[in-house]
């Protein structure tokens, strides 16, 4: 029997995976569905124990694109907030 359950998403991922449901020919929420039972299938005792990297390759497209951000330093961002009160 099925039961419904709300969900919510990034949009990004979300557009992500309706294409690779769409592609492979499966609802999402049949893709949602196995996703689900592949995690609680075994006995991972906490998602880091998941093997992740095979879900997010199933879903995802193109390479991981990293962001690093300096660190601002303490007088660049009293700067920033003052500037910011004008």
């Amino acid at each position: 029997m099925d039961s419904k359950l709300t969900l919510s998403f990034n949009q990004d991922v979300v557009t992500k995976a309706k294409k690779y449901a769409a592609d492979n020919n499966i609802s999402l929420s049949r893709l949602i569905e196995h996703l689900l039972i592949q995690v609680t299938a075994s006995n991972y005792k906490s998602l880091e124990d998941y093997p992740i990297s095979d879900w997010v390759s199933m879903v995802a497209e193109g390479e991981v694109e990293y962001k690093k951000t300096s660190k601002q330093t303490r007088k660049s961002s009293k700067d920033e907030f003052f500037n910011s009160k004008k």
